[in-house]
């Protein structure tokens, strides 16, 4: 190689294993071994999902601050919210309070679980007086329709005979009124990150498709999608027109659909909206190569991911870009079709997938070096 490359780290995290600023460590330290007098730009992306805190925090030149909260399962717990350097924007991270990571497998019930701790985080913002919230709504253990936040921010859900219940997915289906005489007044500009369209229910609902990871069965799918049938009909007639059917609606078990009835907030690209905060296209194309990674790259990543708007804006710009995955799941061909030109995996031998995430970072920087290997050829 004439000169030393300029080479652009933007990956994702890998799913309870790595943050994405430590997978862009691994991979520089990797490559560094092969190619000495490379330089790099690390910037780590995120579709709204885990890490989405830390990426925007960073980016922004901004802090953290802890507050005490609750998770899904109401048991308290400590939630971090993300401030710009001039704290007039909050970052939140719903899976900071009302995500599946506070939850063991064998706990999980969507029945149950609440977004209560995230509305908690939301008034927290308000009381610091910011002017705007983005929020990053992945990783949720709830399918309460944004109920729980709503029940956080004043909101009180009522029976036909004027119980007030408790805001979860299980009950939603006796839900006949809400009650906002006490709901927050001062609300900010909001500002949702959301990678998936699925709307409210159906087949394609928060309940059909996402409620099994979170310890739904078969019945109780149905009965989480009648209830927000029911929530959605309750809204209609009293809040908007309708959040049953937006896309978006359906991500974080209804979260999406309930911020939009209750705080009027915006759903957006999870992936855009971060790569316009860090100026991810510009330092694309000031790159020579372009890498992205995630846990899991396969023909679903097409569908709005993180790696997949990395690639398109290196293939805008013609620079060549490799993928790194945990996996290369079912599919994944189709990714050199969609601004790929390397996919790789950090596995080299026969491995469980308890064993690769223990191992994660040697496999990641392992892989590294590797790609700095290859990239000395080019």
């Amino acid at each position: 190689m004439k000169r030393s490359p300029h080479i652009l780290i933007a990956p994702d995290s890998f799913k309870e294993s790595l943050a994405a600023d430590e997978v862009a460590q691994l991979l520089k330290s990797g490559i560094e071994k092969a190619l000495p007098d490379a330089t790099f730009d690390l910037a780590p992306v995120t579709d709204g999902g885990e890490g989405f805190c830390s990426v925007l925090v960073n980016g922004t030149g901004g802090y953290f601050r802890k507050f005490k909260v609750h998770d899904a399962l109401m048991r308290p717990i400590e939630g971090a919210i993300g401030f710009s350097a001039d704290s007039q924007t909050v970052f939140i991270e719903m899976a900071a309070s009302s995500g599946l990571e506070h939850i063991e497998s064998e706990d999980r019930n969507p029945l149950i679980t609440t977004t209560f701790g995230t509305g908690e985080l939301i008034s927290f913002a308000i009381n610091e007086g910011c002017q705007k919230i983005i929020m990053g709504i992945g990783g949720s253990a709830t399918n309460d329709g944004g109920a729980g936040m709503a029940q956080a921010l004043g909101a009180k859900f009522i029976d036909s005979n004027g119980n007030i219940l408790s805001p979860v997915g299980g009950q939603l289906s006796a839900l006949s009124h809400i009650d906002l005489t006490l709901f927050e007044k001062n609300l900010p500009e909001m500002i949702v990150a959301c990678d998936v369209s699925n709307p409210l229910t159906g087949p394609d609902g928060a309940s059909a498709v996402y409620a099994p990871q979170k310890g739904a069965t078969p019945e109780m799918v149905n009965q989480l999608d009648n209830a927000l049938k029911n929530y959605a009909e309750v809204i209609r007639n009293q809040l908007l027109p309708d959040i049953e059917n937006i896309p978006g609606a359906g991500a974080a078990g209804g979260l999406g659909g309930g911020l939009m009835a209750f705080t009027g907030a915006k759903l957006v690209s999870g992936f855009q909206l971060v790569a316009e905060i860090i100026d991810l296209e510009n330092r694309i194309a000031r790159a020579d190569f372009v890498i992205t990674a995630e846990g899991k790259l396969d023909e679903q990543t097409a569908n709005g991911k993180a790696p997949f708007g990395v690639a398109q804006l290196a293939k805008k710009h013609n620079k060549p870009m490799i993928g790194v995955a945990g996996t290369l799941g079912k599919g994944y061909e189709k990714l050199y079709d969609s601004g790929f030109d390397l996919l790789v995996s950090i596995v080299n031998k026969p491995i469980s997938l308890s064993e690769a995430m223990k191992n994660a970072p040697e496999l990641v920087e392992n892989c590294g070096f590797q790609i700095g290997k290859i990239l000395i050829l080019k």
